[in-house]
């Protein structure tokens, strides 16, 4: 089991508050650091206002040595392809191969409003993302130097391809709770499946799902690495943990229920549950970003156990 850091920083989070948190994540051990596509908060005013995430994980890459880095997820609504695939690569070539593309449909109607991005219907939404898959891959994969492609909403004419990645393939993450097309975009283009903030059941149905898409498209579903994302809040004791669960605005029978919450004994067990239902990444959200003795904790006592 992987353990990886996941940040929501749309929330309320200069670049040097992620660059703290990316260091210590790091320093404990942690396999990543990953960030959310947000341009506006969930809640709160989210001062003192979002950071792109391309451009921080670019800065990070030349401020980190080890540890890889991430979006879960871009939304495919906020960039075009050609050029997202030119700042992926490159932010990979200045991290020396450490970047993982999370890419989705977008859901966040108001922060499109909020800063004038279109914000297509649902069938349109995933539409442009299987051909944004399409191109970006088959950017990345060229070798012909003259890479084309004539889709419904992209075409590219004689793309020379450029910048390749260091890595011989940028892991490609797709996750979510769709039941068809979603699974069947996972199967054809995703390195890694990801489910948000479900249940241990939830889970096993999803990963099913796509199990079942990958035998339907000749894939070996063993060929994907199947992960969640689930929130945060350990502590050594329950007046530690309840301090935790606070300062998130959240309370602990709910985490402790619907998260990874508790002692690093009681997250162990919950750990092992999601393991027995085929999980083998957990993105673990982190929501209180000045609490970087929350990291230490999961670093000392639970990295080591799992």
């Amino acid at each position: 089991m992987r353990l990886r850091i996941f940040t929501e920083p749309q929330q309320g989070a200069s670049y040097d508050d992620l660059l703290a948190v990316a260091q210590e994540s790091e320093r404990s051990g942690f396999d990543a650091f990953f960030r959310s596509d947000h341009y506006l908060a969930m809640g709160g005013d989210g001062l003192p206002g979002p950071t792109d995430a391309w451009i921080t994980l670019a800065g990070l890459a030349r401020e980190t040595s080890t540890i890889r880095l991430g979006t879960l997820v871009t939304s495919s609504t906020f960039r075009l392809p050609g050029p997202l695939a030119v700042s992926v690569a490159g932010v990979d070539q200045m991290s020396g191969g450490r970047v993982e593309l999370g890419l989705g449909a977008g859901w966040f109607d108001d922060e499109h409003r909020a800063y004038g991005i279109p914000f297509p219907g649902t069938p349109e939404r995933f539409d442009r993302l299987e051909e944004q898959l399409e191109i970006i891959t088959g950017l990345w994969a060229d070798t012909s130097g003259a890479f084309s492609f004539e889709g419904e909403h992209f075409q590219v004419q004689n793309s020379p391809a450029l910048p390749k990645p260091v890595q011989d393939r940028v892991p490609v993450i797709i996750g979510g709770e769709g039941k068809r097309r979603t699974p069947a975009l996972a199967a054809r283009f995703a390195d890694e499946f990801n489910v948000p903030f479900v249940s241990v059941d939830e889970t096993r149905t999803l990963f099913g799902r796509v199990r079942t898409a990958c035998e339907t498209a000749e894939r070996d579903p063993g060929s994907l690495v199947y992960s969640n994302a689930l929130v945060l809040c350990a502590g050594s004791d329950e007046t530690e943990i309840a301090r935790r669960a606070a300062a998130i605005g959240r309370e602990v029978d709910e985490l402790r229920e619907n998260g990874l919450a508790g002692t690093p004994a009681e997250i162990l067990d919950r750990i092992g549950q999601f393991a027995d239902a085929g999980t083998e990444r957990i993105y673990l959200q982190v929501l209180d970003l000045s609490d970087l003795d929350h990291l230490r904790l999961v670093g000392e006592e639970i990295l080591p156990h799992v």
